[in-house]
């Protein structure tokens, strides 16, 4: 990633942690912590005006690694 895009991909993070803090703490918790296979993750989704959708994933050893990567960029 060449240096302009990485000082806009960083910028965008701030901006997230900022307007979400609660949820970007939660997710750092499980990318320092690290997430072993097997774990599942579910989100639910509620639009305004819509019922809930949830869905739901367990965690693959090459889901681990992207997760490493994103790690590793941060640094």
């Amino acid at each position: 990633m060449n240096p302009a895009s990485m000082m806009k991909f960083m910028s965008a993070i701030n901006t997230f942690k900022s307007n979400h803090p609660k949820f970007a703490s939660f997710l750092e918790i499980f990318i320092k912590n690290g997430v072993t296979e097997g774990t599942v993750i579910e989100i639910t989704v509620t639009r305004p005006g819509e019922e809930p959708v949830t869905a739901n994933m367990k965690v693959l050893q090459s889901d681990i690694e992207l997760f490493q990567s994103l790690k590793d960029m941060k640094s």
